[in-house]
């Protein structure tokens, strides 16, 4: 291989490896936080209108917030909150998922669209998150031993 392909193809890949492991970090910690310290609450999926977004797995989920939390930070009107969670969806949306069906879900008191399911909502979660680490340390070591190959 040619040194400068693999000078740059080594950047790409501990670039792409290194950001991959950073957004995997922090969607962790963010969605721990919310469960730990977050507000639980019921949410109900509603139907979507556009093609898009039922293509989506997140389903899009609406449920109501006290006036006391529904400040700047609320999504809607009179403490209505309509958000998707973050973290793990799978590629199909769920039967469970479907419109009109409750959810249990813990949000951000102080921004209420920040969503994440509750811990018994999701399943294999850690798992998910396991193998996006795996990708981004994988790809961080291959664009590391390229780039200790061109180097050396």
């Amino acid at each position: 291989m040619d040194t400068t392909t693999a000078m740059v193809g080594g950047l790409v890949l501990a670039f792409f490896g290194g950001v991959l492991l950073l957004w995997c970090a922090a969607e962790v910690r963010l969605r721990l936080r919310v469960r730990r310290r977050g507000l639980s609450a019921v949410a109900t999926v509603i139907a979507e209108d556009d093609v898009h977004g039922r293509l989506d797995s997140a389903p899009l989920l609406s449920f109501s917030v006290p006036p006391a939390v529904g400040g700047t930070g609320a999504c809607g009107i009179a403490g209505l909150v309509v958000a998707r969670p973050r973290g793990h969806t799978p590629l199909r949306r769920p039967d469970r998922f479907a419109p009109g069906a409750s959810v249990r879900i813990c949000y951000d008191p102080q921004r209420p669209s920040r969503v994440v399911l509750a811990a018994g909502e999701i399943s294999r979660a850690a798992l998910v998150d396991l193998l996006w680490s795996v990708l981004g340390a994988g790809c961080l070591a291959a664009g590391a031993g390229l780039l200790a190959a061109a180097g050396g």
